[in-house]
Order: C-alpha cells, then structure tokens, then sequence
C-alpha cells in the first residue's frame, strides 16, 4: 500500500521484511511460516520503534505524528487484527507439539513465547504511537491527556507508559483522558489487553502441562 510506505515507513518496512522471510523460509506448514514471517516483521519494527524512541525528541514525535495522521485509524485496526490472528496461529501449533520429541516440542516452546511477547509488545508500541498521534493532532484548549506533572510536550517514552501501563494492568495510569476519541481508544486496547492477558494466562498452562505432565 503506497500510503502506508510514505506515512508508516518502519511499519511497512518490517511488514515487506517479514512477507519475504514468511515467502522464503523453508518450513513443512503454512502456520510456521506465517509465524516466522509475522515474527521477523514484528521484533524488526520493535527494534526501529526502539531507535526511535531513544532518538526522538518531543517536536520530532510531533512532527510524526502529522505526517501519520492519515489512515491511522486503519492501520492501529489492521495491526491488532493481525497481533490477535497470530494468537491463533500459535494454538493451532501448539496442538501438534505433544507429539513431538523433547528437544522439538522445547522448541516449538520456545518459539510460542518469543510470538506472544512479541505480538503483546507490538500491541503496546502500535497503541503508544497512535496516542502520540491523537494528542499532537488534537485543536481543543486542554491536552488530550493531562500527565501528572503538567507535561504540555511529551515525548515517546510518556506514551509508552500510558500505554503499556494499560496493557499490564487494564487500566489507565496517573495521567487523565480528557476527550472521547480517546477514550474509546483506551477501552479498545483495554479488550485486547485482556485478550492477550488471558492467552498468555492460557499458554502458560498448556505449556506447564506439556512440560510437566
């Protein structure tokens, strides 16, 4: 999508990266590979996302967020689409592997975890940057989010917080929503944090089983 590549430059590029990777790794199924692929693209864009964010300052992030305000709404909705689909991707391994020999299924283990924490990680920095949008592009008198300090120019790091602090917790942190819109952000991530915390409660039990039983 020509829209993507010239808004989301990191997120395209890690999604042609991972396509490629999923395109070409030699695997027996098709879950594997769409997981390979889904992983590559997702620990790459957390790695740029990462760069960024120890590079960035509050006017950079501003600036960004600008430049991503178009078809920002789709792209946070394709992305959390997707983060779910792998969850589901993951059971349908995660069924075969008792099957298989230790050191496989350890394996097979192994790269569950690395899929789910990459997917809830990606959740917490696709929602951050789509916060950082809505506070930038936001034309009221009062900040979109009142930080506990009185912070007017927050810079990646604070979005990260509030963020991720509702991804643990499933609830918002110190710092006030002021606006609808972004409420209803709040309590769309809330959903998924719940979803994802409620897999990963999931996973872990079948894998203690798998482990142990």
């Amino acid at each position: 999508m020509p829209f993507l590549a010239r808004t989301h430059p990191r997120l395209s590029s890690a999604a042609v990266l991972g396509f490629a990777v999923g395109i070409l790794v030699p695997t027996e199924t098709l879950a594997s590979k769409i997981l390979i692929g889904w992983n590559a693209g997702v620990w790459t864009y957390l790695v740029l996302m990462l760069w960024l964010t120890i590079r960035a300052k509050a006017e950079d992030v501003k600036r960004i967020a600008e430049i991503e305000d178009e078809n920002a709404g789709l792209v946070l909705f394709m992305v959390c689409i997707a983060a779910i689909a792998s969850l589901a991707t993951i059971t349908f391994e995660l069924v075969g592997s008792k099957e298989l020999a230790t050191t496989e299924r350890l394996l097979h283990y192994a790269f569950t975890g690395v899929t789910v924490i990459g997917s809830w990680l990606l959740i917490g920095v696709i929602f951050s940057v789509h916060y950082a949008r809505l506070y930038y592009t936001w034309s009221g008198k009062e900040p979109a989010l009142r930080f506990a300090e009185g912070l007017l120019t927050p810079n990646y790091w604070d979005f990260l917080y509030f963020s991720f602090t509702i991804g643990v917790a499933v609830q918002t942190s110190d710092v006030g929503v002021a606006t609808r819109g972004l409420r209803k952000v709040v309590l769309g991530q809330s959903l998924i944090g719940f979803v994802f915390n409620t897999a990963i409660l999931g996973f872990s039990i079948n894998i203690a089983a798998g482990l142990f039983g």
